[in-house]
Formats: structure tokens, sequence, C-alpha cells
């Protein structure tokens, strides 16, 4: 499709300009352009300029590999605009020409400046492409998984990957609460107001890829100071009616894994389904899980400008866990369990239905309506991990989630000052319900998750219902092929409650009740703000390109967890919103096959910063930790990543590839600004100043494998920086270098892949819990192994 316009001009000779889009709306980079035997490429938005022309006929060529040839003829007789798109090659050879040129990647990469109805330009994006790293995708290994996103934190809840827990820029990586976590474009998280945590995590092994946005996400995603993360799962193959892939790993501590999915495309309908089932006994005692997931989605064609999908996705797993340590019983022996009561259930439903409409090649609309309905429960002993279980009443929470939202985006490309600018404006609704309840069940050891008075339950009873309306928009100004600045503004409308009743029980050190009170409770809160943002980059030439990105962020405080009864935490009453804002600047270098290089500096205010110190109860005179708004604090430092491939940097044909990569992060983060004195100039908890992962990876043929390590320095678990607690749940998290080697070969409809984590056999922990799965010391697993065998039809 082409729309020209003309100006006159005097002269014979002429200029011939503008914009190629790709058949998916976004702009096609590097693009070869020629007309009259003058040759030029698209910059990174797309834009050409050819001049010189003779008067007259001209015919336009231009190229794109996966795409079909445009050849048009014009009659010359004035400068001219042009807007083209790219027809796709429906044919069997677009889908090998793209598989080609993601297996020359390095496995990470950044967003598009534009992709759907998004914007992504001036931002810190990247990307992981799951097909082209060596990793344990059936336990969904973080420190392989996200190897190459820069300045990730990471906790470990289990060796099974069944909960992520990662956090960037010194954010804490509790469940992701501190991303904007989605899945396909669509919430996942337990609620996005109240309770911002991801009970449920992707299974790697259908992942196709998967998008990380810092700090700067808050104007279309969300307001949240970690950014976004979303993803996306494979797409089913074009030219086949059904394609069976079918993955059986077996691992150490009685680790099974069985992935089976189903893909294909029926004339205008395409589908992808896929289960997985999970289990295994950990390596400590009281330790097992069983989980399965599920999930199917239909994508129907209604025509080339109006698509529909549909997506449904069910996860629910058992898990009993072995609990904390303190430290002295973590130095005598990691792998002993004292705990063998606590059990962990979770049941997670999520739906979701979009419109996809392209009205024209420059406007484009997308509907998203989605919906979680979820539980999760805990039962066992909550008491600090340097007493004994008194085998008594086990506590009980329970946790149920209903929520729903939708998103309206539209996008427009139009013409200003001879460049192909971008406009997006959206809207957001969400309205989240959750009911959690606290009480005490029996007293066995069993999976019994059974209140023994629900109707006067001992700890708490509440309703958690939020409602939030947004409107957002950005704007790529393209002020000229190499410099374009984008401008945004995001208005939100927060409404928070709380309603139910909380019981107040003090007892005496002999464990005697000396007080029992029931307060009934309710609350209300309404707020709404408008947040700003502006992102610049320049792209000198094709290969490089500079970013500077600034953005207000919000984050609302959590009645969700406001009121749980628990003998290691308590909660200030009067917890407060934080705000602040991010702002990055760095420098992205690509080189196809040979190098790629990320290099940014950031820094992120916080204002009336959460965080926890240690308190001691006047009663018992036990240490517990307090959450409040301590101070406002100040995260600054440096992110990097590259990779090289040595035997091309020699010989560019060369069959061999042996790449190196280096991902380092710097992190200063500390509270100011504090009206205590005991926290001013305190480092920030569970923020390392320090993060170094690095690895070589060798590929011939149909065969590749990969070593890496990772290194991550000390933190702290409190904001008061302390040492060391007789209980666990505070005090230093030591530093800990972890060693991991992967390989894989295939062969026709075969691959086998296998590896060894933690070979080095590193004895160490990322996490003091004060809760589930806690409370205390979580050590992380030692040297285990994995093999997978995979079968394609």
């Amino acid at each position: 499709m082409l729309i020209a316009g003309s100006m006159a001009v005097s002269q014979n000779l002429h200029t011939v300009h503008g914009t190629v889009f790709a058949a998916n709306g976004m702009v096609a980079s590097q693009a070869d352009v020629d007309a009259q035997g003058k040759k030029t490429e698209t910059n990174a938005a797309g834009y050409f300029i050819l001049t010189g022309l003779r008067e007259g006929d001209v015919t336009l060529h231009i190229f794109l590999k996966g795409y079909k040839s445009y050849s048009h003829k014009i009659k010359l007789v004035s400068d001219t605009s042009l807007l083209i798109t790219l027809d796709s090659l429906s044919t069997n050879l677009s889908e090998i020409v793209i598989e080609a040129e993601k297996e020359n990647s390095f496995g990470i990469g950044k967003l598009m400046n534009v992709e759907g109805t998004s914007i992504y330009a001036g931002k810190k994006s990247e990307v992981v492409l799951l097909n082209d790293i060596n990793a344990n995708l059936a336990t969904n290994n973080s420190r392989q998984v996200f190897a190459k996103v820069a300045g990730i934190n990471i906790f470990e809840n289990d060796g099974a990957g069944i909960q992520l827990g990662i956090g960037g820029r010194g954010l804490n990586p509790n469940r992701v609460s501190n991303f904007n976590t989605r899945q396909n474009g669509y919430d996942i998280s337990a609620d996005a107001l109240g309770y911002p945590e991801s009970y449920y995590t992707p299974p790697t092994e259908a992942l196709d890829r998967i998008e990380v946005i810092r700090g700067a996400a808050s104007l279309q995603y969300g307001t949240q100071f970690g950014g976004f993360i979303n993803f996306k799962f494979r797409k089913p193959p074009s030219e086949k009616k059904i394609q069976l892939t079918s993955r059986q790993t077996y691992g150490s501590f009685g680790l099974f894994n069985s992935f089976n999915s189903l893909g294909g495309t029926v004339k205008k309908l395409s589908y992808y389904t896929f289960y997985q089932y999970k289990k295994g006994n950990s390596w400590r005692p009281n330790s097992q899980f069983k989980m399965h997931t599920a999930h199917g989605s239909l994508n129907f064609q209604i025509s080339s400008a109006i698509k529909i999908t549909a997506e449904y996705t069910y996860m629910t797993y058992l898990a009993q866990q072995p609990g904390g340590l303190t430290d002295k019983q973590f130095e005598r022996d990691p792998a002993q369990s004292i705990r063998k009561r606590n059990w962990f259930k979770v049941n997670w439903n999520l739906a979701s239905i979009a419109f996809d409409w392209k009205l024209t090649p420059q406007t484009r609309i997308n509907w998203m309506n989605f919906g979680l309905l979820a539980d999760r429960t805990t039962v066992g002993y909550l008491g600090q991990i340097n007493r004994a279980d008194p085998l008594n009443e086990r506590d009980i929470m329970d946790d149920h989630y209903k929520n729903f939202g939708s998103e309206l985006k539209l996008l427009q490309r139009y013409q200003l000052f001879r460049q192909t600018s971008v406009f997006l404006i959206g809207t957001r609704y969400y309205q989240g319900h959750t009911l959690r309840k606290q009480g005490l069940g029996d007293t066995t050891s069993k999976a019994h998750f059974n209140f023994n008075f629900p109707d006067n339950l001992e700890h708490s009873d509440y309703t958690f219902p939020s409602r939030n309306i947004a409107v957002f928009s950005e704007n790529i100004f393209q002020l000229g092929p190499k410099l374009s600045i984008t401008p945004g503004v995001r208005f939100e409308y927060i409404n928070t409650s709380a309603n139910g009743y909380y019981r107040e029980t003090n007892r005496d050190l002999a464990g005697n009740v000396i007080l029992d009170l029931r307060h009934q409770e309710e609350r209300n809160s309404a707020r709404s703000f408008v947040l700003g943002g502006v992102g610049l980059l320049y792209k000198p030439i094709n290969k490089i390109e500079l970013y500077v990105n600034f953005s207000q962020n919000y984050r609302s405080i959590n009645f969700n967890d406001m009121r749980v009864v628990n003998p290691n935490s308590r909660v200030d009453p009067n917890l407060k919103d934080e705000t602040g804002y991010t702002t990055d600047g760095g420098v992205r270098i690509s080189l196809k096959d040979l190098l790629y290089l990320d290099f940014s500096v950031y820094y992120l205010r916080y204002n009336n910063r959460i965080g926890s110190v240690i308190k001691v109860d006047e009663s018992t005179f036990v240490l517990y930790r307090y959450r409040t708004n301590i101070s406002d604090s100040r995260n600054m430092g440096a992110e990097c990543f590259a990779e090289l491939d040595i035997i091309r940097l020699i010989r560019k044909d060369a069959k061999h590839k042996l790449s190196v990569f280096v991902n380092a992060s710097y992190t200063d983060a500390r509270y100011i600004s504090s009206q205590q004195s005991g926290f001013d100039n305190k480092f920030v908890e569970l923020v390392p100043q320090s993060i170094l992962r690095s690895g070589i990876t060798y590929k011939y043929k149909h065969f590749s494998t990969t070593v890496q390590g990772s290194y991550t320095a000390e933190q702290y678990a409190d904001a008061s920086n302390s040492k060391f607690s007789t209980n666990a749940i505070t005090g230093l998290i030591p530093a800990y270098t972890i060693c991991d080697w992967s390989a894989q070969y295939t062969w026709k409809m075969l691959n086998l892949s296998a590896g060894i984590n933690n070979f080095m056999d590193e004895v160490y922990f990322t996490r003091r819990a004060e809760g589930y799965p806690g409370p205390g010391i979580l050590p992380s697993d030692p040297r285990n192994f994995y093999v997978t065998l995979q079968v394609r039809l």
C-alpha cells in the first residue's frame, strides 16, 4: 500500500523520502531501497531518503528479508513523500528466514521503537530469546534465563522454579512484586493494586521471549518503580495444521517434568496449547511438590484487518515447605529441616480476550480484556525458627482473588516535518477483590486447609476491594532521520479499601493469654494524580543508538498484607504511599553476529520508602521485623552487558561460534533525609552493591554448550543493616558465586539437552524470610543435574 503527497519545485532533480512499515505495523529498519541506481537503507525509524533523482518515471525497489520484494512505479515531477507497507511472505521460506536470523543472535536484544500498539522508543528494554540460550528450562532456572539481563537480583524460593523472584535496580525481588508482571500483554499477579505478587510463573519451555522494560514503563503499564516484564508464549506454526512438541526431563532430588504442546494453523484459525506436569522431593526433608499447568489460545483472523485472540491458563500446585534455619543451623547442616507441618497450595485461573484492528496501515487499535480467579492457602507453624514447633494448632492463611481488567489502546502514525511520527493513547480499567482470612487449623502434619472455627476466626477476616482508572498517552516526535523525542503522560485514579476485623491477642512468657480484643475496621482511600515522562533516542548510524529517559513513579500501599498476624513481623497502620522518579541513559551497539553491547547509568529516587526495621516486643521481649515508611532513598548505579563472538571477530564466515558475555552492574542504594539518625545513609535492604554474570558459549551446527558464573555481593535483610539476629529473619546475606553448565544437541526431530547447576557445589542462600516459606534462612539448592529429551513432530 502507498500514500503519496507532492510539493512542486522548479528543479529537474527531485527527492523521494518516506517511511517503510512491516506487515505487522512495526517500522521496517535496515531495508534496502533503490531507484535509478541510487541506493540507501532505512534507519531505525524506518525512514529513507533518495536525492538527485531525475524527473519522469521512476521505479522504486525495496527489499527486506522475510518480506515480499516491493516495486512501484511513480511519475516524479516534484519532491515526493511516501508511506509504504511490506507484505509478509506466505511461503515456508519466511519461516525459515526468521528462524535462521534468530539462531545467529546472542539470545538477548531490545524491543523495537514501536511494536503492535506499544511505544518503546528511548526506553531501557531487554528481550530474552529463549530459543537461543542454553538453560535448565524445566526448572525455570533464573540465573540462566536472566543471565544477560543487567542488574537482576534473584530470590531462590525453591529449586523447581515454581515461583519467580527477581528485582532490578535495588528493588525487592519477592515474587516479582516491583514489576508490572504480564503474560502475552495482560496482568497475572494476585492483585495489581493491593497485592502485586505473582504466585504463578509461565513455564519457560512454553515461552518464545521475555520482555523487560525498566522504570520508564510506568506511563504505559502502570506506576510501579521496577518497570514491566512480559512473558510471551510461542506462536503456532503457520505452515502446519498440527505440530506436537514433547519434552521429558529427569533431574536430581526426584525431579520429573513432562511438557507437551500442540500448535498449528487451519485456514484463518491458529491455536497453541500445552500441559505441564512437574513433581519432585527437593533436597531437604519435609519437602515435596506436585504441579499442573495448562494453557490454550485461539487466534481467529476474521479479515486481513481484524483478529480475535482468546486465552485460558490454569495452574495448581501443592508443596510441602521445610521451613527456614537459623545462622548456626545453616552453618552446621543446610540440608536439615525442623518444620514438617508447613504446606502451601495455589490455584490460578487466567483468561483473556483481545481484539486487534488495523484500520489502515497507519492506524491500529487493540482492546485487551482479562480476568483472574485464584486462591492461595498456607498452613503450618509460623513461630520463630529458633523455637521448636509446639505441635499445637497450625496457622492458616487463606486468600481468594477475583480481578478484572480492560485496556484499550489506539496507535496512529502520521507525517510531521517530512518524518513519520507516532501517537499512542490508551485507557485502563481495573478492579480487584481480595478475601483474606487467617485463623487456626488442626494439629496434624498433613495438607489440611480447613479452619477450626470458620465463622469466628482467631486472627482476622478481611475484604480488600480496589478500583483503578487510568488514561495514558505517548508520542514519538521524529525530529529527523536520526533523532526522536518521546514525551508521555498518565492520569491515575486509585481507590483501595479494607473492610473486616482483626483480633489483638497478647500472651505472657508462660504462653497465657493476657489480652484478647476484636477490632472492627473499615478503611477507604481514594486518590488521583498525574505522572509525566520523556525519552530521547539518537541513532548516529544504524549500529549505534543513544537513549535517555525520565519517568515519574508511584506505588500505593499494600492494604492486603497490613493485617497479618505473624510473630516475626508487624506493619505500621499509618503507612503512606510511595512516590518518586527514575531516570536513565545509555548506549547500545549492535554488530550482527559479532557484538552486542548495552551500557547504561540510572538514578532512582524513592520518597517515603517502605522498609523493615528491627523492634522488640514490650511484652515478650522478642525481636520482630517492623514494616514502615523509613525515609526517602536514592538508588544509583551503572549496568553493562556485552557479548562478543571471538571466532567471527577473526573470520566472518566461520561455521563455528565462540562467544563470551559479561553482565555487570553496580548499585549504591541508601536511605537519605531520614528523621531517625539510625537509618540515615544506611544501605537499602536486599540490594547487593555488585552483581557479575559471565559465560562462554560454543556452537557448531546442531550442538551448543554454555558455561556461566554468577557472583552476587553481600546484602542486608533490613534497613538497620543488622548483621545477625537469633531468629534469622534479619542479618547479612553473604556474597556467593554459582557456576552452571548446560548443553544441547539437535538431530532431525530430536533434541537432547543436559546440564549441571551449581556444579561447584556452593553452599549459600539468597533470602531471609519473615513468613512462608520460612521463617529464617532459606538454603539454596546444592549441585544438581537434569536431562531433557525433546521430540517435535
